[in-house]
């Protein structure tokens, strides 16, 4: 009886040691971890820019979708040097699954589509779990308009699931401020009337009021011309742009077609003439891992109050 009494009680002590499942939300979908990844996975080059923000190289077995369409500058070539790169634009599921990963931090149009191959839904059977970049929640459910927030929540969910609270409060707490300092001694006027260029001659590819780009231009003190546009990133009308007159042009700066040559179509091209920005050169170009959401978008709006304010 002793015995029995005694493995009870160890037992009964073993259950009140075990640690509690983790939760967090992801777009619309509660998820649970009863561990931390240790398998993980992210797509694109912001995406992993975050994971390495957190020190969390080493709970990782490769990355996605970036020399398909970017290139790394030497910080980040040096953080991901022992990792590798399972697939240069979206990854398939048999590459995901292939990789053995546990994890994969990705993001609507940022390495899953709606009813695309790669989905949490298709990768659960595979023991795969899915974090999703907030930012891009907007395609799957209705959301605020984009905000640094945003940015924040992910790096706070991050360093919850892999239990690095501190590390991503630390980090958070740190932009928290950094922005905060410099936006109080930011000395502003009228708002500039701001067009997002990312790419596209045909017709122009930009940025609504529910892609990052929109949150950084105000927080550095302009306004999106397209605020009104209830998009993330999507096409518009090159009418749509000359109508509202943009003041300055932020030129986002990825793939083949460099950011000199985005700058040059538009002032060369006479149906852009009388465009406010065009007439009077005022250009600014973030490099597309400032420009959507990551450990860069401070820096990033510091950018822009400069070229709204300068002068």
């Amino acid at each position: 009886m002793k015995l029995i009494a005694f493995g009870a009680a160890a037992l009964s002590f073993s259950a009140s040691m075990a640690v509690a499942d983790t939760t967090v939300q992801s777009c619309n979908r509660t998820v649970t971890f009863d561990a931390p990844p240790e398998r993980a996975v992210s797509n694109d080059v912001n995406l992993t820019e975050m994971m390495l923000a957190l020190g969390l190289a080493d709970r990782m077995v490769g990355y996605t979708g970036i020399s398909g369409w970017k290139t790394l500058d030497e910080e980040m070539t040096a953080g991901v040097e022992e990792l590798p790169e399972l697939s240069a634009k979206y990854p398939s599921k048999e590459v995901i699954v292939g990789a053995d990963a546990d994890f994969f931090f990705a993001g609507w149009n940022y390495g899953i589509k709606v009813g695309g191959e790669v989905t949490p839904e298709t990768l659960e059977p595979f023991g795969v779990q899915v974090y999703e970049l907030t930012e891009s929640c907007t395609h799957i459910m209705d959301k605020e308009k984009a905000s640094i927030e945003d940015m924040y929540n992910d790096l706070t969910n991050l360093g919850t699931i892999f239990e690095v609270e501190d590390k991503a409060a630390e980090l958070v707490e740190g932009y928290r401020a950094e922005l905060a300092a410099f936006t109080g001694e930011l000395e502003t006027g009228e708002p500039p009337r701001v067009f997002i260029y990312d790419s596209g001659e045909d017709t122009p590819f930009t940025a609504g009021r529910y892609a990052m780009p929109t949150a950084l231009i105000e927080a550095a003190g302009g306004v999106n011309i397209m605020d009104d546009f209830e998009k993330s990133w999507a096409t518009v009308t090159w009418e749509e742009v000359v109508e509202r007159n943009p003041e300055v042009i932020m030129i986002v700066n990825y793939g083949e077609v460099t950011a000199e040559q985005k700058r040059e179509f538009m002032m060369s091209n006479p149906a852009f003439a009388d465009l406010d920005a065009v007439k009077n050169d005022r250009f600014v170009t973030l490099e597309y891992v400032e420009a959507t959401p990551g450990p860069r978008n401070i820096q990033a709006i510091k950018t822009l109050a400069e070229a709204f304010w300068a002068e």
